[in-house]
């Protein structure tokens, strides 16, 4: 079972992602966040996505309209916790860039070529120093 793991701050957590949203020039739509195991990302990542493999998340779009941010976002707290403590950061540090990532994700950062992950860094990086 899956303890209860939360950003530390929700409602502040909320309104910093709506602030993302709005300096990329798009709209909130609904965004669902799943806080789950590997076992539940492993199992969706190689039923949907045909990948074989752990992650710390997965973004699925669901708007019709560009403009418009909407989507469901799993993320696998087990990763979170795990990659945290590989690189000694707090695990609520970790959760905040994943749960950006996926929100770029949604708005159409890619991170599959080299130059796609770089720009998808540095969007984080950016972000991240305006979470209050």
């Amino acid at each position: 079972m899956l303890e209860d793991f939360e950003p530390d701050n929700p409602e502040s957590v909320k309104i910093w992602l709506k602030n993302v949203i709005r300096e990329e020039k798009k709209v909130e739509g609904d965004i669902i966040y799943v806080f789950t195991t590997d076992e539940h990302v492993y199992s969706i990542n190689k039923d949907f996505l045909q990948h074989d493999t752990l992650t710390d998340i997965i973004t699925f779009g669901t708007s019709q309209d560009n403009k418009i941010i909407s989507g469901e976002i799993y993320i696998s707290i087990d990763r979170i916790k795990e990659n945290a403590g590989k690189i000694n950061l707090p695990a609520q540090k970790e959760l905040a860039r994943v749960m950006v990532h996926g929100v770029l994700h949604l708005i159409g950062y890619n991170d599959k070529t080299a130059s796609e992950k770089n720009e998808m860094t540095a969007k984080e990086d950016y972000y991240l120093n305006l979470l209050p």
